[in-house]
């Protein structure tokens, strides 16, 4: 078999629309996904974050210790996420619970008192 050569390659992505995005490295998805996150117009991913730390210490930018604390740091933050979500959950039922409980009072309180027939209690 023979080697692609560059403008083979080019010429087969420039044919074949989709094909670049199914050779494309996982490290080069992770790092897009992880700047439009960082720009606010993506959603975080631990994922992401992981495969960055894993393609660093492969080409020894980052020493594997150091790798695995940064990992832990983000799956600490990102359960005081989850952590903090959760009670705005629970604050935003309870808040509904009570808007409703004084809705139900106060329909209660302005319901209009029925008056007794007339004739019917006389001493």
């Amino acid at each position: 078999m023979s080697e692609l050569g560059g403008s083979q390659i080019s010429t087969l992505l420039e044919t074949l629309p989709g094909i670049a995005q199914v050779l494309r490295s996982p490290v080069a998805d992770a790092l897009s996904h992880v700047i439009r996150a960082a720009a606010r117009i993506g959603e975080f991913n631990i994922a992401d974050a992981e495969e960055l730390v894993r393609y660093a210490t492969r080409r020894s930018l980052m020493a594997q210790e150091e790798g695995d604390r940064l990992i832990g740091d983000l799956h600490a933050a990102e359960q005081r996420r989850l952590d903090r979500a959760a009670d705005r959950e629970k604050a935003s039922k309870a808040r509904t619970k009570a808007k409703a409980a004084r809705t139900i009072k106060s329909v209660k309180a302005t319901k209009p008192v029925k008056k007794a027939a007339k004739g019917a209690r006389k001493k």
